[in-house]
């Protein structure tokens, strides 16, 4: 009996090791981010964002650690035209649509980006890395620059993170394009200066 108890003991062991040294592939997290557009004489456009993301390890060596990210995203913009020549006089409608432009709109994105993460260590609890990420999106709003409907976010990211205890917390500042691909009757498109906030936790 003792025996059996000590062998259930040794092997309670061995598993909980194992369990403390494998370390966890993924991690979920939260986002917050806000931006404007490049300094330009044509539009203004402002944002804010939430974001859920998703972190999956597919490789870690001695210098890097390589990240595959998913991440749900809602944008909140404000968008008005400022140069009404940009809708030329070739326009249907011309004078219609400047008037209708030059409002101020409340413009929401629904995307879904994909991205690819390379993460550089410099401590036990510190890390820089650069992201690239590129995904579907909806818009809800028709600007003189963007159709309603289905386009591409793509963003480009610098960040820092540093860990408490299991919890990453999480800066990063980034360059985002969204357009259409020639799908939509207009592809101007927007370009925005972000910087955002986040949390995550390893599972």
């Amino acid at each position: 009996m003792v025996r059996k108890l000590l062998l259930v003991f040794l092997l309670l062991c061995c598993v909980k090791n194992i369990a403390q040294d494998r370390k966890p592939r993924f991690a979920l997290g939260f986002n917050y981010g806000f931006g404007s557009e490049f300094s330009n004489t044509d539009y203004t456009f402002t944002n804010h964002f939430y974001k859920v993301q998703l972190y999956y390890t597919i490789k870690e060596t001695r210098n890097f650690k390589y990240e595959i990210l998913v991440q749900p995203e809602i944008n909140f913009g404000k968008h008005q035209l400022l140069n009404f020549y940009f809708v030329k006089p070739e326009t249907p409608n011309f004078e219609e649509k400047r008037a209708e432009y030059t409002k101020l709109k409340d413009v929401r994105e629904y995307v879904l980006n994909l991205g690819f993460l390379i993460r550089k260590p410099i401590s036990k609890t510190c890390s820089f890395y650069v992201l690239g990420s590129v995904g579907p999106m909806i818009t809800d709003t028709e600007t003189e620059r963007m159709s309603e409907g289905f386009a591409f976010a793509d963003v480009f990211a610098i960040g820092f993170s540093f860990k408490v205890n299991k919890i990453a917390f999480d800066i990063r500042s980034e360059v985002r394009h969204v357009s259409n691909a020639g799908l939509g009757s207009k592809n101007a498109g927007y370009n925005t200066k972000n910087i955002e906030f986040g949390v995550s936790c390893p599972f």
